[in-house]
């Protein structure tokens, strides 16, 4: 069983950046993969970025693609996204999430994911 913390959130100017972290308890093996989703207020939950928890290559929505980092410190059993270059329309909550395996076929479909955290507040102001 993964339990998924996440924090960092809050309220910033356009242009600016935030760090969100999610902390996991329980055990995450290197086939696990990692992914941060977000969802805006009538909006479908949408993928954003994902990783398998061994390292290696990061995916990421065009839409967040070169403003946004997924990273993880193993050794501290936490997940990282980065975001940079904020704009309005980034505002959501932001999810972390874990699956038990990293699919190249569908780590962007939320309902692949078992675990999930409980979502961070990010607004951007214009």
């Amino acid at each position: 069983q993964v339990q998924l913390v996440e924090s960092g959130g809050g309220l910033v100017q356009t242009g600016g950046s935030l760090r969100l972290s999610c902390a996991a308890s329980g055990r995450l093996f290197g086939r696990y993969a990692l992914g941060w989703f977000r969802q805006a207020p009538g909006k479908e939950r949408d993928f954003v970025a994902a990783m398998r928890y061994s390292g290696g290559s990061t995916y990421y929505s065009d839409s967040v693609k070169g403003r946004f980092t997924i990273s993880r410190d193993s050794a501290a059993n936490t997940v990282y996204l980065q975001m940079n270059s904020l704009k309005p329309e980034d505002t959501a909550v932001y999810y972390c999430a874990a699956r038990s395996e990293f699919v190249y076929t569908d780590y962007f479909e939320a309902n692949k994911y078992d675990y999930w955290g409980q979502g961070t507040q990010v607004t951007v102001s214009s």
